[in-house]
């Protein structure tokens, strides 16, 4: 593994985190037509993009969104076309509510790595945040052929289901959900209010 993977691998751990945690919650911003966010800081040549990375964590963990999208826009210059770099400069801009921006970047970012679930999944959650309803569900299904033992696409695919009018399809992937990961609230909760309905 060559020094800039591992270096790649240590410094996406928290992001990966946030992320997962986003698709978890469904987390979609109203607003998806906020301005793009342009650098803030003068850019050093010298810095490494392990501590922009490093950087941009510390600036997300204490909630400076803006400065952590300035770090990665210049680690993204650093290193060009790298997938983990693309998917936190996505995710940061679909927690500022510049929605169109992410779903560029995550479109970007599958161009990239394709097969990469947790990036389908949170590309449809950006369309479903836009209304782009059909596009979401053709992305959670690319998700399921990826990777079809993740509880929490079925969970979410299932909260897309139920926009989309088709209730019978929804518990099927609840049900699904509850039966890879039975301490699941949110889809036990989803299942219960689709069957009081009946």
């Amino acid at each position: 593994m060559s020094t800039f993977a591992i270096i790649m691998l240590a410094a996406t751990a928290f992001f990966a985190y946030q992320i997962y945690q986003h698709v978890n919650t469904l987390e979609d911003k109203e607003d998806g037509k906020a301005e793009p966010i342009t650098p803030i800081v003068e850019f050093k040549p010298s810095m490494s993009a392990t501590d922009l990375l490093v950087e941009a964590d510390e600036a997300y963990s204490e909630g400076d969104l803006e400065r952590a999208l300035d770090k990665l826009m210049k680690a993204n210059i650093l290193f060009p076309n790298t997938a983990e770099i693309v998917n936190k400069l996505a995710f940061v801009n679909g927690k500022l509510g510049n929605t169109q921006k992410a779903i560029e970047l995550y479109q970007h970012s599958l161009e990239l790595d394709g097969n990469d679930d947790l990036t389908h999944n949170a590309i449809a959650s950006m369309y479903k945040t836009e209304g782009s309803l059909l596009l979401a569900k053709e992305h959670y299904e690319k998700a399921l052929q990826i990777d079809d033992e993740y509880a929490v696409t079925y969970y979410n695919y299932g909260n897309l289901l139920v926009e989309l009018g088709k209730h019978e399809e929804a518990k099927t992937m609840y049900d699904r959900a509850l039966s890879l990961q039975e301490e699941f609230p949110e889809a036990r909760e989803a299942l219960e209010n689709l069957k009081g309905r009946e």
